[in-house]
């Protein structure tokens, strides 16, 4: 865990935190961010209420998260960092596949992403509503 947190809270003390939404979008990396915290500390419960791929809008609650404090202060920065980028991917991608619906056409993307965090970008992408088109050079 971080400094601060190890130093300043009890060991045994238990919280809870909620995701409140801020800006209109599409959610993305809820899935994800279950992972990190069961990853992290299995006894950390989760409680959703959206689900990736969910127009939102500000104040709606997407989830709340009940376990030891210190594993929740451990993990909320990861979680938050990718739920924002993943959800600005999606919002996005949702946006450009509103304005070709109708048509034949799909969205794909690219295999150029934001080096190690591949696999999340293309995940937001479909969340969005794009098609992934190439992983990398091999396929």
């Amino acid at each position: 865990g971080d400094h601060s947190s190890l130093s300043c809270v009890p060991k045994d003390a238990i919280g809870q935190a909620k995701l409140l939404v801020k800006e209109e979008g599409v959610i993305a990396g809820i899935e994800l961010a279950e992972r990190i915290f069961k990853r992290y500390d299995d006894s950390i419960e989760m409680e959703v209420f959206l689900k990736d791929g969910d127009r939102v809008k500000p104040g709606d609650l997407a989830f709340i998260v009940r376990g030891p404090s210190i594993s929740i202060l451990s993990t909320e920065r990861l979680v938050l960092n990718f739920m924002q980028r993943m959800s600005g991917v999606a919002t996005q991608t949702r946006a450009i596949v509103d304005l070709i619906d109708g048509t034949n056409a799909k969205l794909l993307d690219t295999r150029k992403t934001t080096p190690g965090i591949r696999y999340m970008e293309k995940w937001a992408v479909r969340i969005g509503g794009g098609v992934n088109h190439r992983f990398a050079l091999y396929d």
